[in-house]
């Protein structure tokens, strides 16, 4: 009653003051999203994996010596800010894992591009002797982790936390005399100098257990988003953790913790992705079909896309891999895919930096007419010992060519209907991110009303054309000759496709700015 008090109060003191994460429109409607675009008639769905940058991976482990002799471990983020890519991994050296977590290290990465990146010399950490090295400070310096998750949110109000970090510790269940992976929260100004956000003291590489914000569980996270005033932490466990709505065992699953304040978590967990035979079949963890990590997640305002691993269990390692697969949803708890398994990144072929299996970090970035998304490995072919390994990759696709809608019968015309759109003022656009517009007749745009009748000025001869390819291209009026809809009411946008169109949908924006 307490703990649940406590975190009302805390509610209620943030719910406020902090404004959602800001994306370039307000709402994407992509075509892979069964929930934004539900109403489809002779449409197909085609996926369009991104492909490698040919000089991955962008940041490589360092040298011998170095604090990431022994691993890069992309179990992190890549934001921009001020100007720059910044990126946040897991550094390993020769001592890792001899002792819970000791020996991974927080370290930083910058970029001006995306592209090049280079490990600044900080002077914050003394390593080995001197403070040559890319090592954020953090208090307590004792503090360890095998993952974590970076945000920078410009609405805080005390700038000595615009960034924030969520570290995921190992500490020893004092009731259970278990050990366990839980999370724990860090700020700074400057995203290199972190203090904990609540007192914590560690000792043999594992946060004491009375210092524990997390209800007493094991928990893996994946990702970190803010949702409607509340953070979301993305995670997984597994029974005697989690268990099927039935009450079955379950494999290794995506659960979410949510929290006012990232200190004060809500004890119970909301189920929000399972796969393969995690599903009612109690088996071997690590031998199953399982997702591994769960997602991390690029908040997109309306919507949530989630990277997640794909693990491909054996009874060996050396048959185990990891490829990444894309997740979505769309009220920040349940997930679900696209396609069933649908790759996003497949880990690479034998001699190639990323053989053997794939970790998703959470970064992702449109440049341009592109859109990023940063990458890690770990060859699990070789565990469970741990050689030097890693580093961080992009993949590059057309900015949110994630797939496209196109028809499927080639005789005849094709149609969708958008769910319901509110517009919160006059003067919002519309943005279509189309290819192939010009094979064939241009499809046709029309606004409806929330029974389905066509808005007249927006529909039949004042419908609009979409007859020029590109990402981010206005959709025009004739009626007007502009890009506003004057339309205050709820609407729902309708996309025709004539029988000989061979244009390829990939997403539609609204702007409500």
């Amino acid at each position: 009653m307490i703990r649940l008090l406590v975190f009302a109060i805390a509610f209620a003191l943030t719910a406020s003051v902090h404004a959602e994460e800001i994306s370039e429109y307000d709402v994407s409607l992509f075509s892979f999203d069964d929930h934004s675009i539900p109403w489809k008639s002779n449409l197909k769905l085609t996926m369009t994996p991104p492909e490698k940058h040919p000089d991955n991976p962008l940041i490589p482990i360092g040298e011998k010596g170095a604090c990431d002799e022994g691993g890069v471990q992309f179990y992190g983020s890549m934001l921009e800010h001020d100007g720059k890519y910044k990126l946040w991994y897991v550094a390993l050296d020769d001592t890792v894992f001899k002792r819970a977590y000791k020996g991974l290290r927080v370290a930083y990465a910058e970029s001006d591009d995306g592209i090049h990146w280079t490990k600044p010399n900080l002077g914050l950490v003394e390593y080995r002797g001197n403070t040559n090295n890319n090592l954020v400070a953090v208090d307590p310096p004792e503090a360890c982790t095998i993952h974590m998750i970076v945000l920078h949110e410009a609405d805080e109000p005390d700038p000595t936390r615009r960034f924030k970090m969520m570290m995921n510790v190992q500490t020893r269940l004092a009731a259970r005399k278990k050990n366990v992976a839980t999370s724990v929260a860090f700020y700074s100004a400057d995203g290199l100098r972190w203090r904990a956000a609540t007192k914590m003291e560690f000792q043999n590489g594992q946060i004491k257990d009375e210092y524990r914000t997390l209800p007493p569980v094991h928990f893996e996270q994946g990702g970190l988003f803010r949702w409607k005033g509340m953070y979301h932490l993305t995670g997984q466990q597994i029974t005697p953790w989690v268990y099927q709505a039935d009450g079955k065992v379950s494999g290794r699953v995506m659960t979410t913790y949510r929290s006012p304040d990232l200190i004060h978590w809500q004890e119970a967990p909301a189920f929000g992705f399972m796969r393969g035979t995690a599903i009612g079949i109690p088996g071997k963890p690590a031998e199953d079909e399982e997702a591994h990590l769960p997602s991390s997640v690029w908040h997109r305002n309306n919507v949530l896309l989630g990277v997640y691993g794909i693990w491909r269990g054996a009874p060996e390692w050396k048959d185990r891999i990891i490829d990444l697969g894309l997740n979505i949803s769309n009220n920040g708890i349940h997930f679900r895919e696209p396609i069933r398994d649908y790759v996003l990144i497949k880990a690479g072929q034998a001699g190639e930096w990323d053989v053997g299996g794939l970790l998703q970090g959470q970064g992702f970035a449109h440049v341009g007419d592109e859109t990023y998304i940063y990458y890690g490995a770990w060859d699990l072919t070789v565990a469970p010992k741990f050689p030097p390994r890693g580093g961080v990759g992009v993949v590059k696709m057309r900015r949110d060519g994630f797939g496209y809608l196109s028809r499927i019968d080639e005789s005849a015309a094709a149609v969708f209907d958008t769910t319901t759109i509110h517009p919160q003022q006059n003067g919002v656009r519309l943005i279509a991110n189309i290819d192939q517009a010009n094979v064939g007749t241009p499809p046709l745009v029309e606004l409806i009303d929330d029974r389905g009748k066509p808005l007249a000025n927006y529909s039949g001869k004042n419908a609009a054309k979409l007859n020029r390819n590109g990402t981010r291209q206005d959709i025009v009026w004739p009626a007007t000759n502009g890009t506003e809809i004057a339309v205050t009411e709820p609407f729902s946008i309708r996309v025709t496709l004539a029988n000989d169109s061979g244009a390829h949908i990939y997403a539609l924006y609204v702007d409500q700015n």
